[in-house]
């Protein structure tokens, strides 16, 4: 049960944060999982605890499709995309911990980083233009500051439009399913 608990509090915080920011009230991540505030305050003492279980089950989505059977690298950067697209509220927390209040809230998102680039990276082909130890994940801040936009059918399409701009093809946008 607490397990299952955790889950839907996770599953409804990435929706309501994508909705309305890191600063939607944590009642309604409780209301929209169904369960009580104080189910939700004994998985996550505070509002970065939340924002970072939903960006730690991102990574973790991002690596097993890395670590799936026949994944390509247009394969992966679909589902970092789906991920971007999804949880643009959360880009901020990859870039500073002002928001959060949470001491090492930057530490921790450049630990998540550095997985997202080493399971991408693993499926880079030889050679590609994104090969210098720098660019795949100046690519991905580039294409996670041009995810905007009132829907997420809008957010994919720009996101998909600035890989594009970068010479770059994204398999289909979507989540990593197993």
């Amino acid at each position: 049960m607490a397990a299952r608990n955790r889950d839907a509090l996770i599953a409804a915080a990435r929706e309501i944060y994508a909705a309305h920011g890191l600063d939607a009230p944590l009642s309604a991540i409780a209301r929209r999982a169904g369960v009580g505030q104080g189910v939700l305050y004994r998985h996550f003492p505070d509002r970065a605890a939340v924002a970072i279980a939903v960006l730690e089950e991102n990574v973790r989505q991002i690596e097993q499709a890395a670590a799936a059977e026949g994944a390509s690298f247009d394969d992966v950067l679909g589902v970092l995309t789906w991920h971007l697209t999804g949880s643009a509220a959360f880009l901020g927390l990859l870039h500073t911990n002002g928001a959060t209040g949470h001491a090492d809230a930057l530490a921790h998102a450049l630990v998540l980083s550095g997985r997202v680039e080493a399971a991408v990276r693993q499926h880079l082909p030889k050679g590609h233009r994104l090969s210098a130890s720098t660019d795949l994940m100046l690519a991905v801040a580039m294409v996670s500051g041009a995810v905007s936009g009132p829907t997420r059918e809008v957010r994919e399409r720009r996101a998909v439009a600035a890989w594009r701009m970068l010479g770059v093809e994204v398999g289909p946008v979507r989540p990593f399913e197993g």
